[in-house]
């Protein structure tokens, strides 16, 4: 669930490959602020720069080289300043 904070950001998403559970692809978001409960990922930025924020007040800086992992429930707020490319993969629930 994405909501809309501030500007009018818009995204979109290329899912490359589907196997084992797993899915890569692209996400792409504009200029602005959203909100977003996230899913188990871990992904690289490509392009862009923005910052995203987490409920205990933490933030991380985004740009091009930048990998993180986010975990299934995250609540986050993105705040893009450059349109932001990232390549993610999605990772499968636990058995």
């Amino acid at each position: 669930m994405t909501d809309v904070v501030a500007g009018s950001p818009k995204t979109g998403s290329l899912t490359l490959d589907e196997a084992f559970g797993f899915e890569v692809g692209l996400w792409e978001i504009t200029e602005g602020t959203v909100v977003d409960v996230e899913a188990d990922e871990v992904f690289v930025v490509l392009h862009g720069r923005g910052s995203v924020g987490f409920e205990d007040g933490s933030i991380a800086d985004l740009g091009p080289g930048t990998v993180m992992r986010l975990q299934a429930g995250d609540r986050t707020t993105w705040t893009i300043v450059e349109t932001l490319r990232k390549v993610y993969v999605l990772v499968p629930p636990a058995h």
